[in-house]
Parts: C-alpha cells; structure tokens; sequence
C-alpha cells in the first residue's frame, strides 16, 4: 500500500485528499496544518508521497518541499494551490517543484499526477 502525508492548513482539503486517495488504495500517514510540524512528520513517516499546500501559516509550502528535499533527495512531491498564476509557477519551477494540482482538487488531475511520480 502506497502512504501519504497530507500537510494543508485546511482540514476540509485534508479530508478531500484524503478521500480521493483512500479509495485508490492508499493509505494517509498523517497531517499536518503547517509546514514546521509537517516536516517533523515527514522525516518519522518516510512516506511514499507527500501532498503540500503552498500558502499556509508560518512558512510556505514551497520553503516546506525544500526542507523536505534535504531530508530526502527523492521525496515524491505534489504542490497544491488555489494560486497557479505566473509568478507562482515560475517559484515553483525555480524550486523544481513540477507536481502541481489546483486547487478546487480534481479527483483524476490528483490522482493523474501521483501515478505519475
């Protein structure tokens, strides 16, 4: 069974997420409404894929993804965001951040872009 950690400030996106992935056969590990407790969660967990918002409190899901990538040179990584405008795209390249789903999440553009990774 593939895991995944959920780090989103929203519970309701978390539950989507959560949702979506469970009925495909993968199993959430846990969640994290900030990226400081996300990353902590992400180096106990060792998940097989991570999900992070890219605006949240504290620091941002961007700043978060390169702390994890310290951690783990090939963490699995998709960015989520309601804000997929140029600047953020261009944030998100300069990251090398290239798993991106907008949100409103849609059930196929998540799961398309996890079996992708």
């Amino acid at each position: 069974m593939k895991t995944l950690l959920i780090i989103d400030d929203s519970p309701f996106i978390a539950m989507e997420i959560k949702n979506i992935v469970s009925e495909r056969g993968y199993e959430v590990v846990g969640h994290s409404r900030n990226g400081e407790d996300g990353i902590r969660k992400y180096d106990e967990l060792r998940p097989d894929y991570v999900t992070i918002d890219i605006i949240m409190p504290g620091i941002d899901g961007i700043e978060t993804a390169q702390k994890i990538r310290k951690i783990d040179a090939n963490a699995k990584i998709v960015m989520l965001s309601s804000l997929c405008d140029e600047e953020t795209m261009k944030e998100l390249e300069a990251a090398d951040l290239k798993n991106i789903v907008e949100k409103p999440i849609d059930t196929n553009a998540l799961m398309g872009v996890l079996d992708s990774i």
